[in-house]
């Protein structure tokens, strides 16, 4: 057995999948804090409110998507890729809120249910997405430092980069997911505002 394995395996749980539970956790925990104070300040009433607000703030988010796909010019990326995940993650929070108030409605629980599915793809992603970057650049530097030719280097990471270029196209799968969880909650908002008496 390789004494370096357990150090690493190490590594590797602390440096991805622990963030990536933690980040799900952390939503699920805050949701549920959430929704415990609207009931012991007896103010489930603002729950119903919630919604909205969560679907503007995913709404928000979508500036990353709009530049990355140049429909826009106005913003750096990186700068829009973490706000795209913070209002993301704060509008996926008041959702849940709104969700946890009102159990009647099974349009809004499936759209509910793509919403967190949407959440748990966009985490995946960005992790494999930087632990694949992060392979790939450790690599790449070793085969630095022990004088290899960029030719060299480009034949000896060739597949390793078609891997990570495989990763990259985890978008393919979280983008279906985003188009049903926008057509769910559409639906959701639309059925609101035929049926629902408000007051």
């Amino acid at each position: 057995m390789n004494p370096d394995a357990n150090p690493a395996s190490a590594r590797l749980i602390s440096r991805e999948v622990v963030p990536f539970y933690l980040s799900l956790l952390a939503l699920a925990a805050a949701a549920l804090l959430c929704d415990a104070a609207l009931h012991l300040l007896d103010a489930v009433w603002i729950g119903r409110w919630l919604g909205i607000a969560g679907l503007l703030l995913i709404l928000g988010s979508m500036g990353y998507s709009l530049r990355k796909r140049k429909l826009i010019s106005v913003g750096q990326p990186l700068r829009l890729l973490r706000l795209h995940e913070a209002l993301a993650w704060v509008g996926s929070l008041l959702v849940l809120v709104h969700a946890g108030v009102h159990f009647n409605a099974i349009l809004g629980w499936l759209a509910v249910l793509a919403m967190m599915i949407n959440v748990a793809s966009g985490l995946t992603g960005k992790f494999l997405l930087k632990r694949a970057r992060r392979r790939l650049d450790d690599a790449r530097q070793v085969m630095r430092e022990q004088g290899l030719s960029e030719d060299e280097l480009l034949e000896r990471t060739y597949w390793d980069s078609l891997a990570f270029d495989a990763v990259r196209q985890w978008r393919t799968v979280h983008l279906p997911i985003t188009l049903a969880f926008a057509v769910l909650a559409s639906a959701h908002v639309v059925s609101i505002l035929l049926f629902w008496r408000w007051r």
